[in-house]
């Protein structure tokens, strides 16, 4: 990397570096839910920048390396990392990037530390059937909010479909949700009282229920394996 930086771009796309940052790239977006044209145009560049980077029109300087990986919250070397562990991530592992409150106050673990999350479990085949392995992300529940439906040590699986805010279908449904403050709930989502506002219900009786929260985004769980039924890898 300190090669590339002296020279002041990377080199075309037959470089081993380029292709797995492109590649850490678009797993990257996938799992955190930035589009093309809104990434480039958040990371101060054309809207097409990204998608000509994907289409092979373009080689990256690094200082346009940087504003991409800067605006998803990883480092260029982090993506090309994730870029060279890619295949076998898009063909049948998940990441499980940490762990999801419910009822526990915990904060978000960022979705590529230590290069891919705390461990990663094999794809479902009930979820390969839907996309993808690199869609998706999981989590492993810790409290007990939100039992019975889901118990702590439980594997939760998600896609998100925005970088922010609730898609309208989510709503009502259990979600991975992160607030305001950086913190990582599993509750069932609904509109508060005010617009921009959220319920986080719990759906144990015994737990309570966090009315009126503003959140950075939420996606609802698409599927959910307990502890034992997970094959690590």
């Amino acid at each position: 990397m300190a090669e590339l930086l002296r020279m002041g771009q990377f080199p075309h796309m037959e470089n081993t570096d380029l292709d797995a940052f492109v590649r850490g790239l678009e797993v990257a977006m996938k799992r955190t839910g930035w589009k093309a044209a809104p990434l480039s145009e958040a990371s101060g560049m054309g809207t097409t920048a990204v998608r000509d980077l994907f289409r092979k029109k373009s080689s990256p300087k690094v200082s346009t390396a940087f504003a991409l990986a800067s605006t998803i919250g990883m480092t260029v070397d982090e993506i090309i990392r994730l870029g060279e562990g890619a295949p076998s991530l898009i063909g049948n592992f998940i990441p499980v990037i940490g762990e999801v409150g419910a009822g526990a106050r915990v904060p978000l673990t960022d979705v590529h530390e230590n290069n891919g999350g705390m461990f990663s479990v094999a794809a479902p085949s009930q979820l390969l059937r839907r996309a993808p392995a690199s869609t998706f992300a999981a989590v492993i529940v810790s409290g007990d909010s939100m039992m019975p439906m889901y118990q702590p040590g439980d594997i939760l699986f998600y896609s998100r479909a925005t970088h922010e805010g609730i898609p309208d279908e989510d709503i009502g449904r259990p979600c991975v949700v992160e607030d305001a403050t950086g913190m990582a709930w599993l509750k069932q989502v609904r509109t508060g009282d005010e617009p921009g506002l959220f319920h986080l219900i719990s759906l144990n009786p015994n737990a309570d229920t966090m009315h009126n929260q503003r959140i950075k985004w939420a996606s609802r769980v698409i599927f959910a394996l307990p502890e034992d039924m997970v094959e690590r890898i």
